[in-house]
């Protein structure tokens, strides 16, 4: 068997069969928070279910193998924040793809996409086109971004690979505001870059869900350089903020989703 990406990261710390095991902790404690409107699966749909599983060969969703979780605001206002769960690919050392959940658990429901490129690869972009990604420098350094279930080392290494790139986000799912079904426009959503931003009661009630502490992966990740971010992210900060216009009239308010426990 060929190892996966995320083994390829790992395997000088851990072995194979570790990093294999290590790879599916860390999740099933956040369920939706949204209540969708629908009959409940039959028979006959189960059935179908169990049978694609078992004849269908899904690369694309087996190559999902990186879980990431951390936080996102929409551009224009930092007030409507939430907890997203990226499940993600890695497709090269400079490009990689991740489908955002508003949860862990089997019904989670996708929020949205994120697209992560290499710093080279975000200088090589248009002007206007630089506009729409954000820098995971300070998400990293803050301790905010985490890779569940994977020992402190091989997250360490992990955070490193990611301190210097660049991420476009767009939710099209906006369960922040308890949205039954998707509805509205896809939304451009952006990273923090500064302590005090993040709303610390969401931050503590994501590190409680985890096992985890912010504060202490702050201070362990302080031997990770941070690099200089490049000109044109992050544009919010320069009165540049993009944002979709949604022609239903959807506010985003400033209410941020609060997940529940694990069903």
């Amino acid at each position: 068997m060929q190892p996966t990406p995320l083994q390829t990261i790992f395997s000088p710390l851990l072995p194979l069969a570790l990093v294999a095991l290590l790879a599916a902790c860390g999740g099933s404690n956040t369920a939706s928070g949204v209540d969708s409107p629908g009959a409940g699966k039959s028979a006959k749909t189960a059935t179908l279910e169990t049978g694609a599983a078992a004849l269908q060969d899904k690369p694309p969703i087996e190559a999902l193998n990186a879980y990431l979780d951390g936080f996102h605001f929409y551009s224009g206002n930092m007030q409507a924040q939430m907890e997203a769960h990226h499940y993600c690919s890695v497709l090269n050392e400079e490009l990689i793809q991740c489908v955002i959940y508003d949860g862990n658990v089997k019904d989670a429901r996708i929020m949205g996409v994120e697209y992560i490129v290499s710093e080279r690869l975000f200088k090589s972009l248009p002007a206007q086109e630089k506009a729409l990604w954000h820098s995971h420098v300070h998400e990293v350094k803050s301790g905010q971004l985490i890779a569940p279930g994977i020992p402190q080392a091989a997250e360490h290494e992990l955070m490193k690979k990611l301190v210097g790139t660049y991420g476009k986000t767009f939710h099209t799912w906006h369960t922040d505001m308890q949205k039954e079904l998707p509805t509205g426009v896809p939304q451009l959503m952006m990273g923090f870059t500064a302590d005090g931003q993040a709303d610390a009661g969401m931050v503590a009630q994501r590190d409680k869900r985890f096992g985890v502490n912010s504060a202490e992966k702050k201070k362990n990740r302080e031997d990770i350089p941070a690099p200089a971010i490049a000109e044109g992210a992050d544009s919010w900060q320069n009165g540049k903020a993009v944002q979709l216009a949604d022609p239903t009239g959807a506010q985003h308010n400033g209410t941020h989703a609060t997940p529940g426990a694990g069903k």
